[in-house]
This record gives C-alpha cells, sequence and structure tokens, in this order.
C-alpha cells in the first residue's frame, strides 16, 4: 500500500498459518498477507512493477507467488508442483488462484500473452503465468560448448507448455 482514501482497516495476517509458513520456505511460493476492510480507496504498487487487474470468472490461473500483489479474500490458492525429471530436485512450484474475484499481477515491463496453440515454450524465469490446465515440462537446450564455455549465449531451461486453444502464457520481458 502506497496510499489509501477512506475508512479502511489494515490486519497483518503473516503467510496464511504454520501449515502455509512450512509450505512458503519449502516451495519458494510464500505470500506475506494482509486484510483490508472498510471502505474507501486503497492504492498498491510494489517497486515500481506493472500491475494487472486480473478478473476470475470461476477460472483458475497458475501464478509466480512472487507476481502476486493482491486478491479478493474470495478466491482459494493452492501451492502446485509441476513434476519433471529436469528440473533439479525433481519439481518446480507454482501458485493456483482459482474461483471468483480479482488477482493483481506485478511484472517488471510490459508482459506478452502468448496463445497455446501446439508447443509454447518460456524461459522459467521470466514465465509469470498460464492458464491451470495445460500439460508443463522442462525443455533443456544445453549444449556442450555452452558448458565448456563460460560467457556463452542461449538458455539452458525452459518450460514446455501444451494445451488447447483458449490457454495462454504470460512472459514478463525480465529474468528473476
Amino acid at each position: 500500500m502506497v496510499a489509501y482514501q477512506g475508512n479502511v482497516e489494515f490486519e497483518y495476517k503473516g503467510s496464511g498459518g504454520l501449515k502455509a509458513m512450512f509450505e512458503g520456505a519449502m516451495t519458494g511460493q510464500g505470500l506475506k498477507l494482509m486484510t483490508l476492510k472498510g471502505q474507501g480507496e486503497v492504492f498498491l504498487a510494489e517497486n515500481a512493477s506493472d500491475l494487472h487487474v486480473v478478473e476470475l470468472q470461476g477460472q483458475a490461473l497458475c501464478i509466480n507467488a512472487n507476481n502476486v500483489l493482491a486478491f479478493d479474500a474470495s478466491l482459494q490458492t493452492e501451492v502446485k508442483r509441476i513434476e519433471s525429471p529436469g528440473i533439479p530436485g525433481g519439481g518446480m512450484f507454482h501458485l493456483e488462484v482459482r474461483g471468483q474475484g480479482t488477482v493483481i499481477v506485478m511484472t517488471k515491463g510490459t508482459p506478452v500473452t502468448l496463445q497455446c496453440q501446439g508447443p509454447t515454450f518460456g524461459d522459467m524465469n521470466a514465465v509469470v503465468a498460464w492458464t491451470a490446465g495445460m500439460r508443463v515440462a522442462v525443455s533443456t537446450q544445453v549444449r556442450v560448448s555452452r558448458q565448456i564455455y563460460a560467457g556463452a549465449s542461449g538458455e539452458s531451461v525452459a518450460l514446455q507448455f501444451m494445451g488447447m486453444q483458449g490457454h495462454f502464457v504470460v512472459v514478463q520481458p525480465y529474468e528473476v
């Protein structure tokens, strides 16, 4: 919150309980929560990030928790795992947000929304969000020259998304 007008009360909720705190520490997908109550306007910001208002109408969206600024209390959240043999440790985690309500997503720069029509790839450090229900796997493009010559160009790990019409992936022009 950078400013507010009206009669608004703020209550710190922490990470959502002991289970959520442990889950956040283990997966990197933890949220520090605060509840806002009352009437008025609240202005949100985080490190000059671009903010995007996403209205969910019963759908589910998979988001990197680091890209979530705020969401309606009516939405359900759950940390989920992408299992793939190509990921160190055997898995990567994300936050699935579903239900009816608003979620505010942060990006560094103007993101690109890629409609999935066949295999779609995104750098795992630049992917912000994607529609739930797609098959997600890891694609490695590591070449021997990249291993031998330090500073060689090329991306080593990407997420591969396979979805039917209507599915999309959001990628920011910034690698975390």
